[in-house]
Order: structure tokens, then C-alpha cells, then sequence
């Protein structure tokens, strides 16, 4: 029994997190939200007007109790748009077992997350790999991704570095959204944009899409059309729907993605529909992947 909870900075995160385990870990966190098993209260969100920043408050109770405190500066140049921290606990004597930087485990579970939906939603057969946007998010995803499926081409294209983050990664740099989303099987929709950056008319036959920015209720990175034409899933019907411009917009009901990880909703219906992953960052996620870092520190500890 430790006597006092363990401080673990982005570096000791960094050590113990594997993509490759936080992905089974985010599917079982999002089959249990799904079945009633995760307490989660809508987040509450602190406009910081001054700074045209927000905090984010974030607690859930599933196989763990924890709590995420996160900042959301888009504005921010040279440091990160997210700074985080998560709180965690005994669950079942309320004890603190451990702080933790939270702004890694936000960018991993993130594209942990869309991998899981990748897994289930698109075509088998993906060649082509679109990322719009080029921050920390688009290499998450691009990591993530590449565990799911094989791609022999990965584009991406962003309002600014896409250039760079293309000579870097070895990807190819579309001059436009439009030229790296035509043909595409999957699309990342990866931005800190508030008007829609990716368009229904540009979508191949059978496309799959995760979209994981604009998580204000009036900020949309999709159009009408790209809503009407995609079976829409997402990680929480009813934070999506209360959280999400582009949601708002949508007019029809979306599936829960956890519904379809226990069978009990469809995945893909068809080889030529679209699907679409509207991911707006859940606390469940977040207290799940830093109950898997707590356990791989303390067992690295005692080893």
C-alpha cells in the first residue's frame, strides 16, 4: 500500500504508454460507457476569454476513478494548443494513487480511440491514407493508424507546416484539402479549424472517416454534405450531441462506436457507404489509459 500518490511527469508517461496497448484499453473503456458501466457527467468547460482559452473539467468512474483537468489555448505558438493533468484514485477507498501530466495521454488516447474505429468501420482493403492537419495529433494518427490497417500512400495537408511535417514523416504534401482527400479510404480530420475544412463532394465511394477537432457547439471542420452522406459514430451519444457543431448539424442519431466493439450495432453496411467517427475526447477514455500508465509504472517499479 503506498503511503502518498506518484507524480509522473510527460517523460514517465512516455516511458511505460504503448499505442499498441492503449488501443485494446480505449475499446474496452468505450464498451463499457456503452453499456452503462462508466459514470461520466457531461464535461463542464471554463471559457478563459481573456486568453481566448478554455479549462476543461473531466471526472468519470468505471474500472477507475479518476479525473482530467485540461487547458485548451488554440491561440498558443510555440508550446501546445492542450496542457493537461489527470488525478486518480483508489476506487474503492477513494485514496489518491497518482498525478499525472495529461497532455501526451490526451494526444495518445486520441488517436488510440480512432484507431479502434478505423479497426471496425473501414474497408479491409485501405490503400490511401488522407491526414488533414500537421500538429501532434496527425502523428499520433498516423502511428496509430498504420496498426490497423497498410496504406501505400499517406497524404497530408494542413493551412500551414504540412510541408515539413511531409519531409519529416517521408508522406506526400497535397497543395490543397481537396487534392489530399479525392480517392482517399480513410480520412483524419485533424485541425484546429472552426468552419468546415473537409467537403462531401471530395469523398470516394466507401471512405472512412475520423474527425476529431471542433469540440465546441459552435465550431464545425465538416459540411452539410459530408453529414448527410455518413453513417455517423461516435464515443458518447450524448456528449457528441451537446458538445459538437458538427453533430448539431447532423439531424440524425449517431451510433455509439461502443455498441458496435460488443455486437450489438452494425459496423460497415455497405463497401461504397461512408463512415464517420466524431470524436470529441471523453473522460472515460482518459481515466482508463492513465489507470493502464499507474499499473505499467507500478509494475516497472517492482520489477
Amino acid at each position: 500500500m503506498q503511503d502518498h500518490p506518484i507524480i509522473l511527469s510527460e517523460d514517465d508517461v512516455r516511458r511505460v504508454l504503448r499505442i499498441e496497448d492503449l488501443i485494446p484499453a480505449m475499446a474496452e473503456a468505450l464498451r463499457d460507457l456503452s453499456a452503462g458501466a462508466v459514470l461520466q457527467p457531461l464535461r463542464t468547460v471554463l471559457p478563459v476569454s481573456e486568453h481566448e482559452g478554455f479549462l476543461g473539467v473531466m471526472p468519470a468512474c468505471g474500472r477507475a476513478l479518476g479525473a482530467k483537468l485540461v487547458t485548451f489555448y488554440p491561440q498558443n505558438k510555440g508550446i501546445p494548443t492542450h496542457h493537461a493533468m489527470i488525478l486518480l484514485f483508489r476506487l474503492e477507498t477513494g485514496e489518491p494513487l497518482a498525478v499525472m501530466d495529461g497532455r501526451l495521454i490526451t494526444e495518445m488516447r486520441t488517436a488510440a480511440v480512432s484507431a479502434v474505429a478505423t479497426k471496425l468501420l473501414a474497408r479491409v482493403n485501405t490503400k490511401v491514407l488522407t491526414i488533414l492537419g500537421s500538429g501532434v495529433q496527425a502523428r499520433s494518427h498516423l502511428e496509430a493508424l498504420r496498426l490497423v490497417r497498410e496504406f501505400t500512400e499517406v497524404r497530408v495537408w494542413s493551412p500551414r507546416n504540412a510541408d515539413r511535417f511531409a519531409r519529416e514523416l517521408r508522406l506526400h504534401a497535397a497543395a490543397s484539402a481537396e487534392e489530399a482527400v479525392r480517392g482517399a479510404d480513410v480520412i483524419v480530420v485533424a485541425t484546429s479549424a472552426t468552419t468546415p475544412v473537409l467537403r462531401g463532394e471530395w469523398l470516394a465511394p466507401g471512405a472512412h472517416i475520423n474527425a476529431v477537432g471542433a469540440t465546441r457547439p459552435n465550431w464545425r471542420e465538416l459540411d452539410d454534405e459530408v453529414l448527410r452522406r455518413a453513417t455517423i459514430y461516435v464515443e458518447s451519444r450524448e456528449a457528441a450531441l451537446k458538445e459538437s457543431g458538427d453533430m448539431m448539424a447532423a439531424s440524425k442519431e449517431p451510433v455509439e462506436i461502443g455498441e458496435v466493439i460488443a455486437g450489438k450495432q452494425a459496423a460497415r453496411a455497405s463497401a461504397d457507404g461512408i463512415t464517420l467517427f466524431k470524436s470529441v475526447g471523453i473522460a472515460a477514455e482518459d481515466v482508463a489509459a492513465a489507470d493502464l500508465v499507474y499499473k505499467k509504472e507500478t509494475e516497472r517499479v517492482s520489477q
